[in-house]
């Protein structure tokens, strides 16, 4: 399949999230994917996206998705059903709901994952607690995604040199 040279993301300049810039690369299928800070949110949610829903959502409602908060469990849950309406309203399916994990690793500033620990020592890069407790959680929480076993890595140095943990 031709992929097709897209423009910007519909997130790149939005004021009120954190986007990154290695996320321009994330096109599927020629189709751009879910923004880190989405995936986020998901995951406190409970809700797995494919895709494919992704893909049938209005621009607008994603760009909501992705600025809505989710600090307090009230916000959550409110995030939670705004995602399965639109995942119903577009599919007619159910939403696939994920175990929301109390104690993520990208939340524990005691301690790098050793996941993180392992793929940063490919690059032969050593991430300090001090740097790990400097990102924000959603740069802790990209890392994590994209160093994860199974997962195309390419991005994973480019977030690397954007979160100012290496220089390039």
């Amino acid at each position: 399949m031709m992929k097709v040279k897209m423009g910007p993301s519909e997130f790149k300049n939005l004021k009120g999230i954190e986007y990154f810039e290695f996320e321009e690369d994330f096109i599927e299928e020629n189709m751009r994917c879910i923004p880190m800070v989405v995936r986020f949110k998901m995951d406190a949610a409970g809700i797995k996206l494919k895709l494919a829903e992704w893909s049938k959502f209005h621009p607008s409602e994603r760009i909501q998705l992705a600025l809505l908060p989710v600090s307090t469990q009230e916000q959550t849950d409110r995030y939670h059903q705004f995602l399965i309406g639109l995942i119903t309203k577009y599919t007619g399916n159910q939403a696939t709901t994920l175990a929301i994990d109390p104690l993520p690793d990208w939340g524990n500033l005691h301690q790098i994952p050793s996941m993180l620990q392992e793929k940063s020592a490919e690059l032969q890069l050593f991430i300090s607690i001090s740097e790990w407790r400097k990102l924000t959680n959603i740069q802790r929480f990209a890392l994590l995604k994209l160093c994860r076993p199974g997962h195309e890595n390419k991005n994973f140095p480019k977030a690397v040199v954007e979160f100012g943990l290496l220089n390039s």
